[in-house]
């Protein structure tokens, strides 16, 4: 078996006891890798109506056949697991140095069961697993956390961890490794948190075995060429990571402001990559075998909002700015050091504040409640939250249940800008069509991670589509899905691979990635059977989601989405079309009219076993 080990190392927390099992070809192939893996393991294994945070929820660590070796950016890692934000299940995508050091134990997925009485941490060299007390590191920060545990294991190990935003169950909570890389969404470190959890440490040395290194020498050569001559010095990624974007987003009328109450924020001059390279930038910083390093390495020195560390990308400044109507960069950065060393979310964190502003300045939230003032533009009182967010204090105990739970406390669920509970990350369908499909039929929430049409509307890529149109967006949305998932299970960034893996001239569908599969893993892939995989996992995971309770009711966007025309840009006077765009999209997908997927389409994926009526 090449380029997957074959090994899934299960853990029992509760019995502190290891086991090591093997898959079969068939197995590794038909479900890719890393994403797909892990979704066969829990639709076969897991009631998906367990309680998110109880000890029956499995959670699990997953690599990709392409995690770990010569393909540029092959070094990213999936947490999944049933979200307790959302209900349904969920895909938490990272990279940094932690994934390839997983890879290199020997195995491809760590599936975490039961609940540890006490905290751990598990530390892994090699083959030799050890469950370890944690107790000396519960309430410790990100930061603090790994420096204890490369001084007790071995200082060359890598670190994933979760912060108090994880011990203390906030629902947006993440597992960051490598200090500043962050598995963020859907509160998988709050699962962690729940299965007393505190860190997983790895070491390694095994090679990941390569069915024909020449050709995939070649092609990988060649993808990092290609990569090159569009993120050369020079290019925008290189240049500014992903904070270029606040501009182009806001220029097109859907920068997510105040709430998303409008999508154009006057103080975006104060928000910009410009501003970031100017005054606060140390260096680029790539992520292991990355020719883009769009990871930004920051530093703030500021009386009130000084310090150091990694970011911020373009969704937390959304986020924790114009979201939240502050201009004051500085500001931002720090909201962000404090949410990594936290390990909270940026997407959920800072629109969950801005929902809280936008309840407390309509009187819908007493002041007395909050315990001070909080109105749009605050940069002092976004920070208050976030450090109260994550230790569950004051205000912040409320507001670490996300925005939907909030606004429907108080009364106005409308004013929680989420779809299935999750906040939306910064893109505005009113004027970005297809993001508002996606949104509604991500199986995580809310998330531009399942399925980045935004690419197209946006950036031109692979080829520029007019974002208002409804013109073949449900196709559109349906392949840009099934290829995401095709990225995530293989262990690729998606930053890489849709440059790479779309062409043009045949209409959308991945050309180089089937041969990297096959150079890779000796399983004779095709652009048609590669997409098949990635359909294949997107059918199982909305067959977890079904058999949790989320039905097509959930595949919806909030009411200011649907009823409130956007007041400016290009897209004045727009809602989000779902209502034309859905019916469409479960007809291509092969589901019915209430979004099941029908037999046939199971029959021809091969998991007709799983027919859910």
């Amino acid at each position: 078996m090449k380029a997957w080990h074959g090994k899934v190392l299960r853990i029992n927390l509760k019995d502190q006891t290891s086991k090591v099992e093997t898959v079969t070809q068939e197995f590794a192939s038909k479900y890719l890798g890393g994403r797909g893996w892990a979704v066969k393991y829990l639709l076969d294994e897991m009631d998906p109506k367990v309680d998110a945070l109880s000890p029956e929820n499995m959670m699990i660590f997953a690599t990709g056949p392409l995690t770990g070796t010569v393909a540029p950016t092959g070094n990213r890692y999936m947490v999944v697991t049933k979200s307790p934000l959302t209900g349904a299940l969920t895909n938490s995508n990272s990279g940094g140095f932690f994934p390839t050091e997983m890879k290199k134990t020997g195995f491809d997925l760590f599936i975490f069961e039961g609940k540890a009485d006490k905290p751990v941490y598990l530390w892994i060299d090699e083959d030799q697993v050890e469950i370890r007390s944690a107790e000396h590191l519960w309430g410790k920060n990100v930061p603090e956390t790994e420096d204890t545990l490369l001084a007790e294991t071995h200082p060359k190990a890598k670190v994933a961890c979760i912060g108090q935003g994880g011990e203390n169950l906030v629902l947006f909570a993440s597992i960051m490794n490598d200090k500043h890389r962050a598995a963020g969404r859907s509160g998988v470190g709050a699962v962690m948190g729940s299965k007393n959890l505190k860190a997983v440490v790895v070491k390694g040395s095994q090679p990941v075995e390569i069915a024909d290194p020449e050709g995939m020498d070649h092609i990988c050569r060649e993808m990092s060429k290609t990569v090159g001559n569009v993120m050369k010095a020079g290019g925008a990624m290189r240049v500014y990571g992903t904070s270029y974007v606040p501009p182009i987003t806001n220029e097109m009328g859907i920068l997510p402001t105040r709430n998303f109450q409008s999508g154009q924020f006057e103080g975006i001059q104060g928000i910009t990559g410009d501003v970031i390279n100017e005054k606060y930038l140390k260096k680029p910083k790539p992520c292991f075998r990355c020719p883009i390093a769009c990871g930004r390495d920051t530093k703030v020195d500021d009386p009130k909002y000084g310090g150091e560390g990694e970011g911020p990308e373009y969704e937390t400044i959304a986020a924790y700015g114009s979201a939240c109507g502050v201009d004051n960069m500085a500001a931002i950065i720090k909201a962000n050091y404090l949410c990594n060393e936290y390990g909270l979310d940026t997407i959920s964190a800072g629109m969950t504040i801005a929902c809280a502003m936008e309840l407390a300045e309509k009187d819908y939230i007493p002041q007395e409640t909050i315990g001070f003032d909080l109105h749009f533009g605050d940069p002092d009182a976004m920070i208050e939250l976030t450090h109260q967010i994550a230790k569950r204090e004051g205000f912040g105990d409320e507001l670490a249940m996300g925005s939907y739970r909030l606004a429907e406390k108080y009364g106005h669920p409308e004013l929680a800008v989420t779809a299935k509970k999750q906040e939306f990350p910064g893109y505005d369908p009113r004027g970005s069509q297809g993001m508002g499909l996606l949104y509604a039929t991500s199986n995580k929430g809310a998330s531009h991670m399942s399925g980045d049409i935004a690419y197209s509307e946006v950036f031109g890529v692979p080829e520029k589509i007019d974002p208002l149109s409804l013109e073949n967006k449900a196709e559109l949305v349906k392949r840009f899905e099934d290829a995401f998932t095709v990225i995530d299970s293989t262990g690729l960034c998606v930053f890489l691979s849709v440059r790479y893996m779309f062409d043009p001239q045949v209409e959308l569908w991945p050309t180089p990635m089937s041969k990297v599969m096959q150079f890779a893993t000796g399983v004779p892939y095709t652009q048609q059977t590669l997409l098949e995989a990635g359909e294949r996992v997107f059918n199982m995971e909305r067959l977890f989601l079904l058999r949790a309770g989320i039905t097509h009711a959930d595949d919806t966007l909030p009411p200011r989405m649907l009823n409130e025309p956007l007041p400016s840009g290009p897209g004045k006077g727009h809602v989000a079309e779902l209502d034309k765009l859905l019916p469409r999209f479960y007809e291509i997908r092969g589901w019915n009219e209430v979004g099941i997927p029908d037999k046939e389409k199971l029959i021809s994926l091969g998991i007709s076993d799983y027919y859910f009526q």
